[in-house]
């Protein structure tokens, strides 16, 4: 059954055709000013971009399908609360760490990071009452790929999702970098560049035949593309829903190509993915 999620106390649902955005009381005038110009001109360029369909609540985020060259529904909306509150109270020495919901509920927090965990559960259930599993990470960085310097398979790399089931990518970044998209038209499948084709023929140590599709597949080169000399990434940006389609057998669209953004440093991500 699909719900209806009723955005809870400082959640602002952005549209394409009425840019709403929210502030708290005491923001400057001015810079509110420049915020919301640039928030606009980050929604206009959602709006206006035909791989990505623009939703306004939570029903037509799930069940919106995805075709043609529209690959991407994005949910936008512009959030109160201080998120980063919510990773400075966690003490942790890993390169990532996962939050569970009773986790969450133990931080002391402010009014304003009491806020931004509000939303973050909303979401979670959200997620969840669609019988997804949406997973609350704090990177500060993921694992490298160094086994193939030539091509290297991490996230960092510009790349689709696949499953054998019909499904999506879900995700939200709510603090740090955000993630990248780019249209496949910008793109290339890394393993027909010829000259990175010559070098994973070296590493299979063979000629072109059916173990080496399977080589390919097994060591997830086919999932990984190079972008083209004019691609154009479009950031997710801060605070948006977002589902991305994904390589499966019954796909009406072609899967999403996306990147995780080199994080800063000291500033470490937090985002929900599933």
């Amino acid at each position: 059954m699909i719900m209806t999620y009723e955005p809870c106390k400082g959640v602002t649902i952005i549209c394409s055709q009425e840019k709403s955005v929210k502030f708290s009381q005491g923001t400057n005038h001015s810079f509110a000013s420049s915020i919301s110009l640039f928030k606009n001109t980050m929604i206009d360029k959602f709006s206006n971009n035909t791989q990505i369909q623009l939703v306004s609540n939570s029903q037509d985020f799930i069940a919106t399908p995805f075709h043609g060259e529209q690959n991407a529904v994005c949910w936008a909306r512009e959030l109160e609360g201080d998120f980063s509150e919510v990773i400075k109270k966690c003490v942790f020495d890993e390169n990532m760490i996962s939050l569970e919901e009773d986790e969450l509920l133990k931080l002391e927090l402010s009014e304003q990071g009491r806020l931004a965990r509000k939303i973050i559960i909303e979401d979670m259930r959200l997620l969840s009452e669609h019988d997804l599993s949406p997973t609350l990470n704090i990177i500060q960085h993921y694992e490298r790929d160094d086994s193939s310097p030539f091509f290297p398979t991490d996230v960092y790399s510009w790349h689709v999702d696949r499953s054998p089931l019909p499904g999506s990518t879900i995700l939200c970044t709510y603090y740090g970098a955000p993630s990248d998209i780019v249209s496949n038209a910008q793109v290339e499948q890394k393993i027909w560049v010829p000259e990175i084709r010559d070098e994973l023929k070296k590493l299979y140590q063979g000629e072109e035949d059916e173990g080496f599709e399977e080589f390919l597949i097994e060591n997830f080169f086919d999932l990984h593309y190079q972008a083209k000399p004019a691609a154009q990434a479009i950031s997710l940006g801060i605070g948006h829903l977002w589902r991305l389609a994904i390589d499966h057998p019954d796909a009406e669209a072609l899967p999403c190509v996306h990147r995780a953004p080199i994080e800063k440093d000291g500033e470490p991500r937090l985002m929900i993915i599933c």
